[in-house]
């Protein structure tokens, strides 16, 4: 009986650390970012000839009767910004419009979790990995040299949080 209890227990103390790896599940309630940067070297695409390392947390919460996103860096001393005006589905899909004099953010808009769309001017590039991953290089274990997506190669991006503004008459003729 006693080894079937702690059977039991392993299986559940499995699953929940998969689940909180997955980032399905948050006690926060948040969406978290997990970016991550190029030393000694530079970006080609989604691989890094260098070395990847942790980069800033950047954390997203919902709002869905204020129609709003509260955005930050975790453990970072710069100021919180806040989108209004935004629909929200649920945490892991929202979009948001950019207005002038926002505090720079990653996107304005995610879909299943992830952001998408970038738009040039308005939204920080960056390139990002799986949470399990950010806290694998975060203690130092050099197991990747790729990161999962980035603000231009989204594989979920569905759309752009604005459409692109179509060509001028003066940018047609160059």
């Amino acid at each position: 009986m006693y080894k079937a209890i702690l059977f039991v227990l392993a299986i559940v103390i499995g699953l929940a650390i998969f689940i909180w790896a997955s980032d399905r599940i948050t006690l926060e309630g948040e969406r978290t970012v997990y970016t991550v940067k190029c030393e000694q070297g530079a970006w080609d695409g989604l691989h890094c000839t260098g070395r990847i390392v942790a980069g800033d947390r950047h954390r997203f919460r919902t709002s869905r009767s204020r129609k709003e996103v509260v955005y930050w860096i975790a453990g970072s001393p710069l100021p919180s910004g806040k989108f209004t005006e935004c629909q929200i589905t649920d945490r892991d899909d929202w979009l948001c419009q950019p207005r002038a004099g926002e505090i720079p953010s990653i996107t304005h808009e995610m879909s299943e979790g992830r952001p998408t769309g970038n738009l040039e001017g308005t939204d920080t590039p960056f390139r990002a990995i799986n949470k399990w991953k950010w806290w694998a290089l975060n203690l130092g274990l050099p197991l990747f040299s790729n990161a999962d997506f980035s603000s231009h190669m989204n594989p979920r991006a569905r759309k752009a949080a604005s459409p692109s503004p179509s060509p001028t008459a003066e940018e047609k003729r160059k």
